[in-house]
């Protein structure tokens, strides 16, 4: 075969019938895509791997060899059987047919070949390296860092508007590649102290920096006045995010900025974060749940105390529960809501352990017992943001300290 260029073109496959024959590791990596891209695939095979079969009812599964018919009335065909004669077989039917097929285990015998591809915000990168492809691959990599990033900004939403946007517990590297584009793509950044800071010195000199810092015992933006901002803001022509620690939605107060962005015709999207309840304990090498240890885990916002007329908490029925409890913003309450668990019939040996600053380069972690946590915390000084895991998961995790 001649070594002109291969002539690059999107192939629209949605509604149209693509056979794969093979039902190897090469096949399942490639069938995942085409049922993305909405093709009607049929693998033939005379075995397939469990992922494989696992793809039903998304694709046709043939569990036979392969017979020339099988292409016709295909759009696309892909060789990727182990044997090269079958391979050569199927190219030679989807030829005669002129049907384009890629062979997986000789490009130069193929009518067509599959190029390194990826997708980031709508825009689908697809690279071909000559043959080559794991300079294919490495190639489409950098492109895509370089789109997740923001050194490459053509593809970043700039339309007016609020993203809500979660930054995880503390740690830059934990942040999603979805909330980097947000910020790279903002004109205002309304963020408050538990977000991600280091990502502060990333924006553009354009961005208008808004802190809503809420400081336990000290000053803070009421939650009206953020809302008023990036209504404010957004309504103004900018881009808005509002940048804040954890997930927006989980004791952040992202559906009263949601509804307050509606009431005012604001359009809004949502880029989640990672829970700091559940991410602070993983990162500290607690398991939320273990098998044969909990079952469940209950999250609850300590703010308020056992007893407090505004509570919507039963912690007599959350005492009943077997499983791990997980507590933020409960460093000041922490004393009595123990007694609470402890009175409504938990173990006052209750495995108990307080991150401190979680994933963070002063990630401070204290274990003790439900009984014996107010007094630990008083003893030690710890200080918010801070979480609270009760269960006998810190032990499974810390088995010298409770052996």
């Amino acid at each position: 075969m001649s070594e002109f260029p291969p002539y690059p073109s999107g192939l629209r496959l949605a509604g149209r019938r693509v056979v794969v024959v093979g039902g190897g590791n090469v096949a399942q990596r490639r069938v995942p895509v085409l049922i993305a891209s909405g093709a009607d695939v049929t693998l033939v095979s005379p075995v397939v791997t469990p992922a494989i079969e696992g793809l039903v009812p998304e694709i046709t599964i043939e569990l036979r060899e392969f017979v020339d018919s099988d292409v016709e009335g295909a759009w696309y065909v892909i060789a990727a059987t182990a044997n090269p004669e079958v391979n050569a077989r199927v190219s030679r039917a989807a030829e005669a047919r002129r049907i384009f097929c890629v062979r997986a285990d000789d490009a130069s015998e193929a009518t067509a070949w599959t190029p390194a591809t990826g997708r980031h915000e709508g825009v689908t990168v697809a690279v071909l390296a000559n043959r080559e492809p794991r300079k294919s691959a490495a190639m489409r990599d950098e492109i895509l860092v370089a789109l997740r990033e923001g050194v490459i900004t053509a593809t970043h939403d700039r339309t007016p508007g609020v993203v809500l946007v979660g930054g995880g517990p503390g740690d830059p590297e934990l942040v999603t590649i979805a909330a980097r584009n947000a910020l790279a793509s903002a004109d205002v950044v309304v963020a408050d102290r538990l977000a991600p800071r280091e990502l502060l010195d990333e924006l553009g000199p354009h961005v208008e920096l808004i802190d809503v810092a809420k400081l336990p015992r000290g000053r803070s933006a009421s939650q009206e006045e953020i809302n008023r901002l990036i209504i404010d803001r957004a309504l103004a022509g900018k881009r808005v995010v509002r940048f804040k620690g954890g997930d927006n939605f989980v004791f952040g107060r992202g559906y009263e900025e949601m509804l307050a962005c509606a009431e005012a015709g604001v359009p809004v999207t949502v880029v989640p974060g990672l829970t700091s309840a559940i991410s602070v304990p993983a990162r500290a090498g607690i398991p939320v749940t273990h098998r044969g240890v909990a079952h469940e885990f209950t999250v609850i916002s300590g703010h308020l105390p056992p007893g407090h007329r505004d509570s919507l908490v039963n912690w007599s029925a959350v005492a009943q529960l077997r499983g791990t409890v997980v507590l933020l913003m409960a460093v000041d309450n922490a004393a009595a809501i123990a007694t609470a668990l402890v009175a409504g019939g938990r173990p006052p040996g209750t495995p108990a352990a307080v991150v401190v600053e979680g994933t963070m380069p002063g990630e401070q972690r204290v274990l003790t017992t439900l009984g014996a946590l107010g007094a630990d915390i008083a003893a030690l000084g710890l200080r918010p943001p801070a979480i609270i895991v009760i269960g006998d998961v810190v032990a499974v995790a810390n088995p010298d300290h409770y052996g």
